[in-house]
């Protein structure tokens, strides 16, 4: 039954494809917890992924919606909060997207049209989203917007490639877009930088699987999984964080102030000494 923290809470959650994403776990986790949900993902995902069983198995309105079209978005904030009754209290943006890693073409080599839309949408999106949020007036005070990103947006990571620039823009623009909700309407904006994450989208990433071990044993408590992030999803959509705003949160077991874990000196060691 969960605490019911969120109890009478109404949320949009984009990106719920199939149980592998944080965004289906972090759906669950909403409703478990006592929010009524919208769910929202790409047209496309309607072929490849499971978002409609997921729709039956919450009772939550699914409505398609291209990020990268003005329009799309407008329908979809309008019609959530015509179908939930109310304005919302929170939003996962939980979007992205990179034709150049799938196509596996080296940071070196980007095809700039393709990276053009991966900013567009995995980036550029989440200002589009809360422009129309904006514009419709359609947050709660003290709701709560959070985007998922990962620490590639300020170290190097090379099989990352432009994904890196994507999720920088990200954090820039829920900083900006921070201030503005925080000031004019007591919207708070962040986003969770969460661990390497067995996910559809994550595991295209070249080497995944050599740095998901690396990135386990460098943790001091391991990668953290998509359950514990949608239970820090939630937690930030709740009124337990109302003062938290433009941050950006690691949630990723402690690897992000890891220098070096004795785990893997121990591979370094000169066996003469």
């Amino acid at each position: 039954m969960g605490n019911q923290i969120l109890k009478g809470k109404r949320g949009i959650i984009f990106g719920a494809l199939n149980e592998n994403s944080i965004a289906w776990q972090v759906a669950e986790r909403c409703h478990t917890e006592g929010a009524q949900i919208v769910l929202t993902n790409a047209p496309v995902a309607a072929r490849v992924g499971q978002t409609e069983e997921l729709a039956k198995k919450l009772n939550a309105p699914l409505i398609y919606a291209d990020v990268t079209k003005m329009e799309d978005l407008e329908t979809l904030v309008s019609q959530s909060k015509e179908k939930l009754g109310g304005k919302l209290d929170f939003v996962l943006h939980s979007v992205g997207m990179s034709l150049n890693v799938r196509k596996k073409i080296p940071y070196t080599e980007l095809n700039y049209e393709y990276m053009h839309q991966t900013l567009d949408i995995s980036a550029m999106s989440f200002h589009r989203l809360m422009q129309t949020l904006w514009k419709q007036d359609a947050m709660a005070e003290w709701g709560s917007i959070v985007g998922l990103t990962y620490i590639a947006s300020q170290r190097v990571f090379p099989d990352y490639s432009e994904m890196a620039e994507a999720k920088s823009l990200l954090e820039s623009i829920a900083r900006s877009f921070g201030y503005h909700f925080g000031k004019n309407k007591k919207v708070r904006v962040n986003t969770i930088s969460q661990s390497p994450t067995k996910t559809t989208a994550g595991s295209g990433v070249g080497g995944f699987d050599a740095f998901f071990n690396y990135a386990d044993i460098m943790s001091p408590l391991g990668n953290a999984d998509a359950k514990s992030c949608a239970d820090y999803c939630v937690s930030m959509f709740s009124d337990y964080t109302r003062m938290v705003t433009m941050q950006n949160l690691f949630h990723d077991g402690g690897f992000s102030y890891t220098g070096i874990a004795a785990d893997l000196m121990e591979n370094f060691k000169d066996p003469n000494s």
